[in-house]
């Protein structure tokens, strides 16, 4: 497989995934979304209630095609399985599953051996997971910056680390998605905070298994001009992420124009999936159909 191969293995099913065949009556056909949304465990539980394939399988219900869970990694091997069994049922994909992310420690960016020996360590577990669930994509957050290293010491600490678990997930076909997180308002000290920042690392780590997650809304909160900022990261992201600013919660309820953004997203030509790490801007059921509305109108373009 060549590294273009590699790079859009899992995506060219985006156009078919969950969808019925063409000679099935169209009253009967789930909704079509341009896009390959991925809610979460949680975000439609009052609707679904709370047994996890219950909650799959009415978002496919909706029409979604894929899935994300953060907090994969630390589900019983029972639950794992049980979610990528029904998955499998509903022709749904599996988005990022975290792979490894701390908010309170140096880790990528320091010297201290033991916590890089950690990080691997972490990486060898999720890809267990990550084959468990038919995951392709699995979230890095390189911890902490260095307050006494200066930074391009630090820089270089990253890339060498990164290169150790890039050739542990080339071999399964894996990628980690680099996620840069903004400082103002979430995760202050983090050391991965801007796009251009996560292009620069990519680049010099030049492995298909090391790409971004370009996470819209944190990086609408770091930088703003987001399509130019998209265009400029296009060839290192691999995945997206979806948060409204100010709020965190469903496009239209802040100030990112979002059709927009999905309109240039799908007209590059994007089939992998955008990941909906956002809450309901309104509690309970209604709730839950503000967000599936939301998006409804954000993809009608």
């Amino acid at each position: 497989m060549n590294r273009r191969e590699f790079l859009t293995t899992g995506t060219a099913l985006a156009a078919t995934a969950g969808y019925a065949s063409d000679s099935e009556d169209k009253n009967t056909r789930p909704r079509r979304f341009k896009l390959a949304y991925a809610p979460h465990f949680g975000m439609f539980r009052h609707s679904a209630g709370p047994d996890l394939a219950d909650q799959l399988k009415f978002a496919a219900d909706q029409g979604f095609t894929a899935w994300e869970d953060n907090q994969m990694k630390r589900r019983p091997v029972a639950d794992q399985n049980k979610i990528a069994k029904t998955m499998a049922k509903l022709n749904m994909r599996m988005g990022v599953i975290v792979a490894y992310a701390t908010f309170k420690d140096v880790t990528f960016a320091g010297d201290d051996k033991a916590a890089r020996d950690a990080v691997v360590k972490e990486i060898k577990q999720a890809i267990d997971v990550a084959k468990r669930v038919n995951a392709t994509w699995m979230t890095v957050v390189p911890g902490l910056y260095d307050r006494k290293l200066a930074w391009d010491y630090q820089t270089a600490n990253c890339i060498d680390l990164l290169k150790r678990c890039a050739e542990l997930l080339e071999k399964e076909k894996l990628v980690m998605v680099l996620e840069p997180l903004n400082h103002r308002t979430n995760h202050p000290g983090v050391f991965l905070y801007g796009s251009p920042q996560a292009y620069l690392i990519c680049k010099a780590v030049g492995s298909p298994s090391c790409k971004i997650l370009f996470d819209i809304y944190h990086q609408q909160i770091t930088e703003g001009n987001l399509i130019p900022n998209i265009d400029r990261c296009w060839s290192e992201i691999a995945y997206f992420q979806i948060g409204d600013n100010p709020g965190r919660k469903e496009p239209g309820t802040g100030e990112i124009n979002y059709q927009n953004i999905f309109k240039h997203i799908h007209g590059r030509g994007y089939q992998g999936i955008l990941g909906m790490e956002h809450g309901n801007s309104k509690p309970g059921i209604e709730g839950e159909k503000a967000v599936i509305d939301a998006y409804i109108e954000a993809d009608n373009f």
